[in-house]
């Protein structure tokens, strides 16, 4: 991504069990010290959030994330599941892109007022990269999303 466009100021990325966050974090930080990197999580699974908060992993009854995020990390934004179906029915309807909800995440976190509001965010960053990853999406939840069934 920095590559292509070596001007970013940001990057958000969708956190599951941190394996691909801590990647993109290490290798987006070495290229380009200054850049910011923001994680993007559903209210419902936020044990990035929660582990960014402590300062220390903090254990929930789901999995838990990578210790490379507490130090390199920027910030986590957390939303909700409406948010994410929107964002997703965006990247669908407008970049025609087949995308599964779970990336929808990172569309739904800059979107949303917490992005602007995150540890970090001055005006100067301007120009912000989303990973979009992923093409899992069922056809019967692609159907229920579209829908809203």
């Amino acid at each position: 991504m920095l590559k292509q466009n070596p001007d970013l100021d940001a990057i958000v990325v969708p956190v599951g069990g941190g394996g691909l966050i801590s990647g993109i974090t290490i290798a987006a930080k070495h290229i380009k010290p200054s850049i910011k990197i923001y994680a993007a999580e559903p209210e419902k699974a936020n044990d990035c959030y929660i582990s960014k908060c402590n300062s220390h992993i903090t254990l929930v009854d789901h999995p838990v994330v990578s210790m490379v995020l507490k130090d390199l990390l920027d910030g986590v934004i957390t939303v909700s599941e409406e948010q994410i179906i929107e964002a997703t029915r965006l990247v669908w309807e407008r970049a025609k892109l087949v995308i599964e909800p779970t990336s929808g995440v990172g569309i739904a976190a800059i979107v949303s007022e917490k992005f602007s509001k995150a540890k970090g965010m001055h005006d100067d960053v301007k120009n912000i990269g989303v990973v979009l990853c992923g093409g899992n999406a069922d056809v019967g939840t692609i159907a229920k999303i579209l829908t809203g069934v």
